[in-house]
């Protein structure tokens, strides 16, 4: 059954020609609406704590608001404060924030899980490292941080010196005999955190009915390592571009864009034309190193092919890191955005970083077919995918599923495309999207997009090779020093290889972030799994798990 209520075949409330009309939409609310405020690319409709399910409801189905993207959770002198960042899968220019502030005294606000599936796992985080309680969230525990932990990190008054002790008596007692109960058919097994499959340190409460799953937690924040709050810490102008490059890890130059577009927009910064060429090759670059990886591991992980599949994929990341490390200096933490632009130009001499780049290219079609023969038509592969982990459209946005996930459910939402930004515009390439919702068709879609990756930068290498020598401009002019006015917000977004990498930042007038929040689409994707797992086989759930391509360092940031 559906779980995204139905909606009449209407036009949507508060849509024009030119964009959104947030008169009308104030008027939809009605009461329910308090205040109004100016954010840098949307407007903010400030609701009741008690009326938030009712107003999101609205701005959901009366408004075509479907996809929840991110939850930022934040601490003021006088008040919390909750923001839902809402968006349309169908435009996602068309953006809204619904701003809900609860008293310092008791910081208790509605839970939007009944309307936005999503909002679980976000108002999990919200309470776990801001303080914010959730009134009817189905499951209003810690996420990231044991539940035995005291205070709240992103808390104003929060105590970084108090030790923090977990004592076995919290938990169960790793070792206790196993044991049978006496009313029951079902297992309980452990799946990591330390376990292959699991890609890093995910742990995966799994309960079993013989060999089929009767239900699975994902248990996360092994590698939680406070990087919105080190983000706080930093300036705006130098110290937060290292960062991004450690959340995705495998693909992790395009994570700069996402930093990078929200500083640019919120301190008025242009980036030259010639810059964003550079950028949106190195990203596709990137792009298609994060892919290789995803398709070597998952093969890896469904029938245990490392000799010629996990070498064949891991052969091709290479070359691209290659060509990414001549670029930018660096093999894997690229440093290569700058607020404006980017810090150099390609190496010298620039002929040769062509040759080897089209080199690449050009043999790339012969590889991908290889991919094919031994991967899509391997009667292993298709036992173990085809139907298997199933994800339909509609419980996708329930999620806020986006990237290959979205896209292999048919759902046609990319950043790049629906919410331009970068020379990705001027460029002739196709969003790929597969219908089988399965985990077949994820791997279909990242094969494909490493087709569409590999036109860009082909387009992107005749633009650079006839740039006049006289026009490559890398950076323009950025002040030294970036203080954007105070209480000035933003949330924006870029399409890296797992999906919608969005950035909150709100300003108080100095050279850093009063806060900066980190949605990352690992995050909303993982919590899909159980909706994709439950009465599956147990080896479904690890073949479901890996084409979800998560990387934990964007999980928990």
């Amino acid at each position: 059954m559906s779980l995204e209520e139905p909606r009449d075949a209407k036009p949507e409330i508060g849509v024009t020609d030119d964009g959104l009309d947030y008169d009308a939409l104030a008027a939809l609310l009605g009461d329910t609406l308090l205040d109004r405020e100016d954010h840098v690319t949307t407007e903010g409709f400030v609701v009741r704590p008690d009326d938030v399910q009712d107003a999101l409801r609205t701005l959901k189905q009366e408004a075509g608001f479907d996809h929840c993207s991110c939850v930022t959770a934040q601490e003021y002198q006088d008040r919390y404060e909750s923001i839902y960042h809402l968006k349309k899968y169908d435009d996602p220019t068309h953006e809204l924030s619904v701003v809900v502030p609860t008293s310092r005294d008791d910081p208790v606000s509605q839970s939007a899980n009944d309307v936005y599936r999503t909002a679980d796992w976000h108002e999990r985080e919200a309470y776990d490292l801001v303080g914010i309680e959730y009134e009817d969230h189905p499951d209003m525990r810690r996420i990231l941080l044991p539940e035995t932990w005291q205070g709240h990190p992103l808390g104003r008054d929060y105590d970084q010196t108090q030790p923090q002790v977990v004592t076995l008596r919290e938990h169960a007692n790793p070792l206790q005999e196993d044991h049978m109960a006496d009313d029951t058919d079902t297992m309980f097994i452990n799946v990591g955190p330390h376990h292959p499959a699991t890609h890093g340190v995910l742990h995966l409460k799994t309960v079993l009915d013989g060999e089929q799953v009767a239900d699975v937690e994902p248990d996360i924040g092994y590698l939680h390592r406070c990087e919105e709050q080190l983000c706080q810490q930093c300036t705006y102008r130098h110290q937060i571009m290292p960062y991004p490059d450690r959340w995705d890890y495998t693909a992790n130059l395009i994570n700069e864009w996402s930093y990078a577009r929200a500083a640019e927009t919120l301190a008025d910064i242009d980036v030259p034309e010639y810059a964003q060429v550079l950028r949106t090759m190195s990203a596709e670059l990137s792009r298609m190193a994060g892919h290789f990886l995803a398709l070597g591991t998952f093969a890896l992980d469904v029938y245990g092919e490392f000799t010629a599949i996990f070498q064949y994929a891991f052969r091709d990341r290479e070359i691209a890191q290659d060509i990414l490390e001549d670029l930018t200096g660096q093999r894997m933490m690229h440093n290569y955005f700058r607020l404006g632009g980017v810090v150099w130009d390609l190496p010298n001499p620039r002929e040769e970083f062509f040759e080897k780049t089209r080199d690449f290219l050009d043999d790339l079609p012969a590889k991908l077919d290889e991919y094919h023969d031994m991967i899509t038509s391997n009667e292993i592969f298709q036992v173990r995918c085809v139907n298997t982990g199933v994800l339909e459209p509609d419980v996708a946005k329930e999620y806020g599923a986006t990237g290959p996930v979205a896209r292999g459910s048919g759902i046609d939402y990319d950043l790049r495309r629906d919410d331009p930004y970068g020379y990705y515009p001027e460029l002739d390439w196709d969003v790929v999207t597969e219908d089988g919702c399965d985990n077949y068709a994820r791997v279909l879609v990242r094969m494909q997009e490493v087709e569409e990756s590999a036109k860009i930068v082909e387009q992107c290498l005749d633009l650079l090779e006839d740039w006049p020598e006289d026009e490559r401009t890398l950076q323009s002019n950025v002040p030294r020093t970036i203080k954007p006015e105070p209480d000035t917000e933003i949330y924006s977004a870029i399409e890296n290889a797992k999906g919608e990498l969005g950035i909150y930042i709100r300003s108080d007038g100095t050279d850093k972030p009063a806060r900066f929040k980190i949605r990352s689409p690992s995050f909303s994707n993982l919590q899909a799994l159980p909706e994709m797992s439950n009465g599956e086989y147990v080896a479904d759930l690890i073949a479901t798990l890996g084409s979800l391509d998560i990387i934990l360092g964007e999980v928990d940031r």
